[in-house]
């Protein structure tokens, strides 16, 4: 088979296109042929070494991706194979990702994909849709599952709603019965949150965004799904309720962090910082379940008309999509492992320009290409 692999930490010519034998699943272990792989800002760190010391002697990097089971381990159903799923987690504490034509991965994290969803929506789920599942259930009083009206009644504040978090947690939020807003930077990232079901958008860089919010959440905002917590502190607490949750997932930027500590008691401010790979298992097995059921009902599409634009590479140049990541590409960047019908994307076929604009929060990198 074809694969993806790495052997030391380093910039993204570190990875090399190779001929590898076909994996054997063990116990408890699927194999799927791996139709399409997402890439993820955690994909390039872990490349690079940026907080992820490398623990094997070569790498096939992504945690997330879509295909077909192809064979089981002792004591997996036969009946599995066959089956469309995607996949989470497939790189984590394992040497084996899913930029390969074929990859092992425990069944639990082979999750059953519903015929009408493409494998594009499959592989981007993984990473940001249960990222965006657990900023979402960490409040005080719950919800602790989501579900249609599991979030009647709240308010719910995405910061940053064009990026594939931000864009997952508007969809799931707005499958569950929540009042979405988010903020944004600009038109264009106004138009993708919109698409991708936000009820309000609201540009940070203009005006008052507080006063704004406030006129949509008067008693203030239940949850802020944060993006980048140095840059939108002062915000987020100008607008959460009492007793009000941020549950935040990167601080892009890297803006220090200080808080008012009165300020803070008085709000009696919840903050829940979370990184998915330490949610515990409990948590992951629930958001899988629960992001499982939203795929069955239609609530997290892809592609520019569904708020996230894809940007697609082949298999061979995954150095190019993870250089797409890291200059804060937006949309999701895919990469096509095995070759089948073209769906809608694009495909980059040609050197991309990388040209600084703004992004979600702080001022960062946009990819822009032909």
């Amino acid at each position: 088979m074809k694969a993806i692999i790495y052997r030391d930490n380093g910039a993204p010519d570190v990875l090399e296109f190779v001929d590898r034998d076909l994996p054997a699943p063990g116990p408890g272990e699927v194999r799927v042929r791996v139709a399409v792989s997402g890439v993820n800002p955690t994909d390039w760190q872990a490349r690079s070494g940026v907080g992820h010391p490398k623990h094997f002697s070569e790498v096939t990097p992504h945690l997330d991706g879509a295909g077909t089971i192809d064979a089981v381990g002792e004591g997996i159903d036969q009946s599995r194979v066959g089956q469309r799923v995607w996949l989470f987690m497939a790189a984590a504490g394992r040497p084996t990702g899913t930029a390969a034509e074929f990859t092992v991965v425990p069944a639990d994290r082979a999750v059953p994909l519903p015929d009408q969803a493409g494998f594009d929506v499959g592989a981007s789920l993984g990473v940001p849709a249960l990222t965006a599942h657990r900023a979402l259930t960490v409040a005080e009083g719950g919800p602790r599952r989501l579900q249609p009206g599991a979030l009647d009644g709240r308010v719910v504040l995405a910061a940053g709603g064009a990026g594939a978090v931000g864009h997952a947690v508007i969809q799931l939020a707005r499958w569950a019965g929540a009042t979405v807003i988010s903020t944004i930077s600009g038109p264009e990232k106004a138009r993708l949150a919109t698409a991708a079901g936000a009820h309000h958008v609201i540009n940070y860089r203009e005006g008052d965004p507080g006063a704004e919010i406030r006129k949509i959440a008067p008693d203030g905002v239940d949850i802020v799904a944060e993006v980048a917590l140095g840059a939108n502190l002062a915000l987020d607490l100008d607008v959460l309720r009492t007793r009000g949750t941020i549950a935040t997932y990167a601080n892009d930027g890297g803006k220090p962090v200080e808080l008012d500590v009165l300020q803070n008691m008085v709000l009696n401010t919840r903050f829940q910082f979370l990184v998915l790979f330490m949610a515990g298992p409990e948590a992951r097995a629930a958001a899988a379940q629960d992001v499982a059921a939203a795929v069955r009902g239609g609530a997290l599409p892809v592609g520019e008309e569904h708020g996230l634009p894809l940007i697609r590479f082949p298999l061979d140049r995954t150095a190019d999509a993870h250089l797409a990541v890291e200059s804060g590409a937006v949309g999701k960047v895919l990469v096509d492992v095995t070759h089948h019908a073209a769906r809608p994307g694009r495909t980059l076929g040609a050197p991309t320009a990388v040209v600084r604009t703004g992004t979600e929060g702080v001022g960062g990198q946009t990819l822009r290409h032909p």
